[in-house]
């Protein structure tokens, strides 16, 4: 019998903006989006979900959103660093308002983890990092099969891990974060052309850096998958992932670090929208 409701997933990034519709099985069975403007980005997104919701082949209970950080506890207010537009937006209270359904709003990497350990790349796992290496680095973290998300909802965070002491300005204002290295538009400033148009050189020091973010995050947090997603790291492929799982194995030498394994997102470009998805499916089943 086929499903007769679902969420409404939005996926909010600083290259594109991203809604679904997504089935209680965790298939996309309609989608939309466009890319984000550099101002009034609220505009075009509510009009993408306006538009997906009155076209919505099946009942939507809830909305899940995965957005970009830092943010205030459950998306109240969120101030994504790749979209200079938005600081102390009230992002939650805006989708209550044009959707009057219920909002459930995470960081787009914990929302990652938590559609991969539904559907995709981490299922059966319990203890999973998943990263996002796409126009921002970010993280969300898995422990004992339930999601880490700190004081304030903003854990996962390994796109700030500083990687190279004293090393390049990020967008936060530190120096060396992986960020600074790894994100699509700190790539196409350190080498004067797009991610999409990288060297091998470039993708394989990229995946070095990576890794090596991995390693520490590892020794802190002990888990034994990453799965990783985001145009940079599934466009640079598996050179990229296998620089990663290089790098990996030589800075991590604890023996409970040691074999950690490191894998693409299960569910590909569709990773983001199902664990936007599977945000909601989280506040339901809670």
């Amino acid at each position: 019998m086929a499903e007769q409701s679902g969420f409404l997933a939005v996926d909010i990034g600083g290259t594109k903006l991203a809604t679904a519709i997504v089935s209680l099985s965790g298939a996309v069975i309609a989608r939309s989006q466009a890319p984000t403007p550099k101002t009034d980005v609220w505009a075009t997104l509510s009009s993408l979900v306006i538009e997906q919701l009155s076209s919505a082949p099946i009942a939507v209970s809830s909305v899940g959103v995965g957005c970009g950080g830092p943010m205030e506890w459950a998306g109240e207010s969120v101030s994504p660093l790749n979209i200079q537009d938005w600081r102390n937006f009230p992002l939650r209270r805006r989708f209550a308002e044009i959707t009057q359904l219920p909002v459930f709003i995470a960081n787009d990497a914990q929302a990652i983890v938590l559609g991969e350990a539904w559907c995709g790349a981490a299922q059966g796992t319990s203890d999973v990092l998943g990263m996002v290496v796409s126009t921002g680095v970010g993280g969300g973290i898995l422990s004992r099969g339930q999601l880490v998300v700190g004081r304030l909802g903003n854990a996962g965070h390994i796109g700030h891990i500083n990687v190279q002491p004293d090393g390049r300005l990020c967008a936060c204002g530190a120096r060396g974060c992986l960020e600074a290295y790894a994100s699509g538009p700190s790539i196409a400033s350190i080498t004067g052309a797009p991610a999409e148009s990288a060297s091998t050189e470039t993708v394989l020091t990229t995946g070095r850096y990576v890794g090596l973010a991995i390693a520490s995050a590892a020794a802190l947090l002990d888990f034994d998958l990453v799965v990783i997603g985001g145009s940079v790291a599934l466009g640079f492929g598996e050179p990229f992932f296998a620089a990663v799982r290089q790098e990996l194995e030589q800075s991590a030498q604890l023996d409970f670090i040691r074999g950690v394994q490191v894998k693409p997102v299960g569910l590909g470009a569709d990773s983001p929208l199902v664990g936007a998805a599977a945000v909601a499916r989280m506040a339901t089943i809670v």
